[in-house]
């Protein structure tokens, strides 16, 4: 495929992720239970909580398109696209979420897409194993950041809970899909450069 097919469908996805309500082949989990009372103080943190995994997943989109751009094997590729689709459900998961809890996503998302864009097509520059490996510490280091949403949330708001738990298991297994494919371990300081980068972006987007 010509590249310059490859930007206008980039650009194209772009504008679907930050423009158009996204959408999900698997139920969301936690549609069959109840909505719980919330004091104003959980729902807060909860809305907060939520904003924050709904701009994780804008980013991952961004990077797995940024990534599948400059990827080099065709295999690899398509890996990558599949990823971005099984995402996407995260991104459909968590905006409904945010809309049932009456608040709003992040004012900055083009901006939080637009870098993490930048970012995976240059991990794909660099080679198929390190694009490989930078997506598998990337949905490492999300897995962390989703089990420490589970110990923040409400205990009984299940249908939050159980967003983020899902999350949990399909970014698990992102990881283990992309180290299969040939990804490299990345160097200790990229990792805790990367923790860095998660961290302002996460303390950014819970209020912002």
């Amino acid at each position: 495929m010509p590249n310059i097919d490859k930007f206008i469908i980039g650009f194209d996805n772009a504008l679907r992720t930050l423009l158009t309500p996204a959408q999900t082949l698997r139920p969301v989990p936690g549609t069959g239970l109840p909505e719980v009372e919330l004091t104003d103080a959980e729902k807060n943190e909860t809305t907060a909580l939520m904003r924050v995994n709904h701009v994780g997943e804008i980013c991952a989109q961004a990077l797995y398109q940024g990534q599948a751009l400059t990827a080099r094997d065709a295999e690899v590729q398509q890996a990558l696209t599949q990823a971005a689709r099984e995402e996407t459900e995260h991104l459909a998961w968590t905006e409904r979420r945010i809309a049932e809890l009456g608040g709003r996503k992040s004012l900055l998302n083009p901006l939080w897409y637009g870098g993490s864009f930048a970012i995976g097509a240059i991990a794909g520059m660099l080679g198929d194993k390190w694009n490989l490996g930078f997506l598998a510490e990337t949905e490492r280091q999300v897995e962390v950041h989703l089990a420490g949403h589970l110990q923040r949330l409400p205990q009984h708001d299940g249908k939050s809970r159980a967003i983020v738990a899902q999350m949990q298991v399909d970014e698990a297994g992102h990881a283990t899909t992309a180290m299969s494919y040939g990804g490299a371990e990345l160097p200790t300081p990229v990792k805790l450069a990367m923790q860095l980068g998660s961290k302002v972006m996460t303390r950014t987007a819970y209020w912002v």
